[in-house]
């Protein structure tokens, strides 16, 4: 389980076509700190396994259907990606609920700056607009962040100066792809409302 708090902004230092799959050499320092074969760490929130480790580098095998359905795909040589390790039992849970799973992907549509923040619109597709509500929580990208207006087919949400300096939002332009995990619980809650639901129509 992660947080969607980015613990830095990293690097893809290669791509490796693997045929059905791709394989990912990523730099950065503080998520490959005590890191061994099998661990876990978010990228751009997609959760992968770390399969080699050396120095501040590790290696992730992507499955094409990963690539397909995230904007892993569109990575490349150079590329800075948020990273973050999962979260430690009994840490504080500075974000939200984050699996890694991402259940779609959006694009920026527009920036909006101003002196001390910015606004970011992103396109929501239709099929997750339900679980998306103004003031609730999305990943976006790996991070965690707060609703501030929840359209039919897009959101928006304010980044502040840390946000933007520190993660991948505060370089991308609109037409870029972003990764989206809707809140979890909201999936849950839908899930068990629709089953009661169905139980007392039988």
């Amino acid at each position: 389980m992660f947080t969607g708090i980015v613990e830095e902004l990293g690097e893809v230092t290669a791509v490796e076509n693997l045929g059905d799959a791709s394989r990912f050499r990523l730099r950065g320092p503080v998520v490959t700190e005590g890191a061994q074969h099998g661990d876990s760490i978010a990228v751009n929130g997609v959760c992968l396994t770390v399969v080699e480790h050396e120095g501040d580098e590790f290696t992730a095998d992507v499955m094409d259907e990963t690539l397909k359905r995230s904007s892993l795909g569109a990575l490349g040589v150079g590329s800075r990606v948020n990273l973050e390790r999962p979260t430690a039992v009994g840490a504080r849970l500075g974000g939200h609920i984050v699996q890694g799973h991402v259940d779609g992907t959006g694009q920026v549509l527009a920036r909006t700056p101003s002196e001390n923040w910015e606004i970011v619109k992103v396109s929501l597709p239709p099929e997750l607009s339900r679980y998306v509500v103004e003031k609730g929580s999305i990943t976006v990208d790996g991070i965690s962040l707060t609703v501030v207006e929840a359209g039919p087919d897009h959101f928006t949400v304010s980044l502040i100066p840390t946000t933007l300096a520190l993660t991948t939002l505060g370089h991308k332009q609109p037409g870029d792809p972003v990764n989206l995990e809707v809140d979890v619980i909201a999936k849950y809650v839908e899930r068990l409302l629709g089953d009661r639901a169905q139980g007392a129509t039988k």
